[in-house]
Parts: C-alpha cells; structure tokens; sequence
C-alpha cells in the first residue's frame, strides 16, 4: 500500500490566521493552564530544581483577529526554561517575548508558575533533618508597559491558645491543692515527682497545625527569587514550624517552644506583619493566616496587608 503524500506546512490551513470579516468583541485573556514545566529556580544565591504547573495568556486585543498563537505560548516558555533560571529578571525578559511574538494581536500578558518548593530543614536539637515542602507561586503581569512579578508561599506552623493554657494551669494548681492538702509543707523533690506523673499534670493546653499564606509584590531590582529567605524570617518570626525528622530531644523542644509561644490568631498576624512591613524586598503584602482548631470544628482566621495605597485589598 502506498504511504499518502506529505503535505508541506505551507499548503496546511491555518484557520486561526484567517482574519474575521467584521469586528468581533475583544477578550481580556486567553491561552493556556495546566502546563507541566521542569524550571531551575534562582533563590538567593542558589539554584534549585522544581516541576512546575504553568498558566500563560495574552488579551485578544484586535477585533478582527480569530484567534491567537497559542503554540508560541508554549514555545516560549518551554526555550526560556531550558535555556536560563528563572529569576526576575528572566520573567520579565519571557514576558516581553510573549508580548513582542503578539505584537499585532495583544497588549498584554500574564505568566504564573505554581510548585512546590522543597527545602531539607535541620531538626530543632538532634543532628538529623528531612524534606519540607513549601507551596510556591511566581507571577508575572506585563500591563500598559508595566510589569509586576509577585511570589507567594506557604508555611505551615503549629499554635497554642494562650485561653486554653490559661485553662489548664488553673486545673494543675487545683489538683495540687487537692493532692497536698493538709501539708504545712512540700519538699521540693515531692513537688518534682509529682509534676512527672498525669495525676499531676491533669490538662494541657489545645493546639493546631496553622497556616501562613504570604503574597508578596516584588520591589523592582530584584536579582533573585526571596524564597528560601522569605521561608526563614516567617519560620523565625512564629517560632513553632512544623517538623521533619524528630528524635525524643527534637520533640522535647518543640514542646517547650510552643509552650514559650502562645498565640492567637491576633498574636500571629501581629508578629508577622511587624516582620515583613520593614522588608525592603517587599513593595505590598497580603497575608492570610489559618489556625486549623482542634476545640472548635471551624477555623481562626486573620488578614492583613501592608496598606499601601491601591496596593493590595484587605479582603479575606
């Protein structure tokens, strides 16, 4: 059986290209979601590997136009990852190429890379660490020839209500009253013993795996995605991140770090905002933060933002 003959590409339609006859409404945004891209990200002064989800659009901007390039999207993304790092000065150089290979079709464009970013973290006492994974968001908008490129990540925390430890303390003093009642006096080994049995330590105080979603806009000049740094000072800030790897001693001191942290929803946003509104990195902010209760079947939750004016809202 003889193969069919090969059509040349420029014998293919190409219904896309073929102009409207009137005018047609324009459309703020169309490309292309769900893009699997392996990237090499630009942290500090280190790169780091990250499989990457991508979304990428341009406006339909001219009224006549059927449609837009959708395989230059891709084209272009797939050659900016293979051939650089992202940084911030990369994405910006990927948007004017989005925006130069529609030059008769768009005006503007928007970029978004989403991964998750993995970290190894060092136990808090004993010599061993593991993997953590912090979800990240990069994005670029070039609009009305401005750009702006935002990074935003996710810290997960643990909280203790400071009600709740209250509550507790009280309970603790009451059993002793009731165990020792009648004594004119308690040797201070008795008292020892005695705050190492559960009879003793009659309740403890509630606590939650939290969250802190930062978003951030980049003030311009970066060289470099913040990511690692900016992990460390909400981590820092907070004092009680979630664990890897834990011997008895790591456990032991993540006790007694959230014993030393109490905090409400209101003290966590306060701490955090007090970190971040002095980051020269950071031109605005907006910082949701979940207390995922284990009293309650609902959540705490807080949202602030630098207050920059036309920043960014304050809304949940």
């Amino acid at each position: 059986m003889n193969k069919p003959e090969l059509i040349s590409v420029s014998n293919m339609p190409d219904v896309s290209s073929m102009g409207l006859q009137q005018p047609h409404a324009t459309l703020d945004w169309v490309g292309m979601a769900g893009i699997h891209q392996p990237l090499n990200v630009r942290d500090g002064r280190a790169v780091r590997q990250a499989q990457a989800r991508v979304q990428i659009y341009v406006d339909l901007a001219d009224e006549l136009a059927k449609g837009i390039h959708m395989s230059r999207l891709y084209l272009i993304l797939d050659e900016h990852a293979e051939t650089r790092a992202l940084s911030p000065a990369g994405l910006k150089l990927m948007l004017a190429s989005v925006l130069e290979s529609h030059r008769d079709l768009s005006t503007q464009v928007f970029i978004q890379f989403d991964f998750d970013y993995i970290l190894r973290r060092k136990a808090l006492v004993s010599e061993n660490s593991g993997w953590n994974a912090y979800p990240v968001t990069i994005k670029g908008t070039l609009r009305q020839g401005e750009i702006a490129l935002e990074l935003k990540l996710g810290v997960q925390y643990s909280s203790t209500c400071p009600q709740s430890a209250a509550l507790a303390r009280q309970l603790i003093q009451n059993q002793f009253e009731t165990d020792f009642a009648g004594a004119s006096s308690v040797r201070a080994s008795e008292v020892k013993a005695w705050l190492g049995t559960s009879q003793g330590i009659v309740a403890t105080p509630h606590s939650q795996r939290s969250h802190a979603w930062v978003l951030t806009k980049l003030a311009d000049g970066l060289e470099d995605f913040p990511i690692s740094e900016l992990v460390d000072l909400i981590e820092g800030t907070l004092k009680t991140p979630v664990q890897t790897a834990v011997k008895r001693e790591d456990e032991q001191e993540f006790a007694r770090l959230n014993g030393q942290n109490l905090m409400f929803i209101e003290d966590a946003g306060r701490k955090l905002k007090l970190a971040l509104v002095d980051d020269t990195r950071l031109a605005d902010f907006w910082v949701r933060i979940e207390h995922h209760e284990s009293l309650h079947a609902h959540d705490a939750v807080g949202v602030f933002t630098k207050g920059v004016s036309g920043g960014y809202a304050p809304v949940p």
